[in-house]
């Protein structure tokens, strides 16, 4: 508003300035001449300083015009920084929705498993009240049966009454000592059912206690929790491992990948190397009839976030058997071990596959893991061959003294320019209509105009079987 203020005060003062003359006829016409001496005599003064007024109003509209350009820059560049955060707030929505529907789908599975385990409880509770009332009828029956007994019993207590100055006939006093003896079974066999009885309703209460319990526990399991146990599991995974969590010897251990096919391993998944000079770790091997072929990268669905710090990028993160970054310490392992072969393959947005092998060397630490490559084969273009001598750079360490890429563009990569090739920036393989999202996700230049806007990519690394001299 003070922008749009500050050029209607300009437009109005130039035309108080300069007033635009009217012209009338009848004024022409009525309008007496001038004799030729007063002509000839107008002060040279006036003239003078009206060129001076017009020098000062040439002043003022220019400083004018300064103010305005200025205020204009300032309002793009606050627009700009505007633009960037909602860029960074829509990012952390995507991981936030992502981690949500991963919580949702195991609360998910947790809940069918309780309402199996439900189920399962009403069964065996139906069963129980089942044998509740079978007991309950036996013990009516046991105490009918009772109290014929007794009945008996005062029968015979009558007779015996009756009898008492007599001789009591021992068949009598067997009959009598019998029903005792039947008595006292009766007694029993009701106080052991009823015991029965008691457990069977301890252990229907205790039934409804873990369905409780089972209950309170999805309830009171936290959004949080399930991410501390995530995180734990991505970080364990790709710790350095000792002689003894492998469970075998480690000079016994294959030093990669196409070592562990030469030993008769044929199917992919992940392994445990230990390469030349190194502790053992784990990685993902890509096997086929060629050979096995360590996988250095892999993106597949953007279900990990790529845009990490430098300590991550050389320690790995992600998950071996579905996203992951290896870990620029262990490419450096297995890079200079012996010569090796870099192959990139890659899928766009139409399904199109695509891919180029390079010789492949990668620097240490000191050389902020610089990229050297030569390219050997394949129908990539030659967009790779650009980055070789880079050394990789991370949001959190720009290593390109002369660009900013690292910090405009997420994830880690060997930049050389801005938009050409980076294959851990966002998942955003779809093509939008704006050009800053693309050149922020990951891509391919395919052409000398466009980039690929990229699916699916893996990077993986295998011995070289001949010695290629760099181009």
């Amino acid at each position: 508003m003070k922008t749009l203020r500050l050029f209607l005060l300009l437009l109005l003062l130039v035309s108080s300035t300069y007033p635009l003359p009217i012209l009338d006829p009848s004024a022409i016409e009525e309008r007496p001449t001038l004799p030729s001496y007063a002509l000839t005599e107008a002060p040279a003064t006036t003239e003078a300083k009206s060129r001076f007024a017009m020098l000062d109003d040439v002043r003022l509209l220019a400083n004018g015009l300064l103010q305005l350009g200025q205020s204009l820059r300032e309002f793009v560049h606050k627009t700009k920084s505007q633009i960037n955060d909602i860029f960074v707030k829509l990012n952390i929505f995507d991981r936030s929705f992502y981690q949500l529907s991963v919580v949702t789908s195991e609360i998910k599975k947790e809940e069918e498993e309780l309402k199996k385990t439900t189920n399962f409880l009403k069964t065996d509770n139906d069963q129980i009240k089942n044998l509740s009332l079978e007991i309950n009828s036996k013990i009516n029956g046991i105490l009918q049966e009772r109290g014929q007994l007794q009945s008996k019993v005062g029968i015979l207590e009558e007779r015996l009454q009756g009898l008492s100055q007599s001789i009591v006939l021992p068949e009598q006093l067997k009959e009598i000592v019998s029903l005792k003896e039947v008595i006292d079974t009766q007694e029993r066999t009701i106080t052991d059912l009823l015991i029965a009885v008691r457990e069977q309703h301890d252990q229907l209460d205790s039934q409804k206690t873990k369905i409780k319990n089972l209950e309170e526990k999805m309830n009171t399991d936290t959004f949080q929790d399930t991410l501390e146990k995530d995180v734990e599991k991505s970080e364990s995974m790709f710790d350095y491992l000792t002689g003894n969590s492998t469970g075998v010897e480690t000079k016994d251990l294959a030093i990669d990948c196409s070592d562990l096919f030469n030993q008769g391993e044929k199917n992919s998944g992940v392994y445990i190397i230990k390469p030349n000079g190194s502790e053992p770790f784990k990685v993902y091997c890509k096997m086929s009839l060629d050979g096995g072929s360590t996988v250095l990268q892999h993106r597949v669905d953007g279900s990990v976030d790529f845009d990490q710090s430098w300590e991550k990028y050389e320690i790995g993160f992600g998950d071996l058997e579905k996203e992951y970054w290896l870990g620029l310490r262990k490419i450096h392992t297995l890079a200079m071990q012996r010569e090796s072969v870099l192959r990139v393959e890659l899928v766009d947005s139409r399904d199109e596959r695509r891919w180029a092998e390079y010789q492949f060397l990668l620097g240490g630490p000191t050389l902020n893991y610089a990229l050297y490559i030569s390219r050997l084969a394949g129908d990539l273009p030659h967009t790779m061959t650009n980055h070789t001598g880079m050394s990789f750079s991370t949001k959190d360490r720009d290593n390109l003294s002369d660009s900013s890429c690292a910090r405009d563009n997420p994830g880690g990569w060997w930049f050389s320019a801005c938009g050409d090739t980076g294959l851990n920036g966002r998942y955003v393989w779809l093509r939008g209509r704006a050009r800053s999202p693309r050149r922020k996700g990951i891509q391919w230049k395919c052409s000398t105009v466009a980039s690929c806007s990229l699916k699916t990519t893996t990077l993986s690394v295998r011995p070289a079987v001949q010695t290629d001299n760099f181009n």
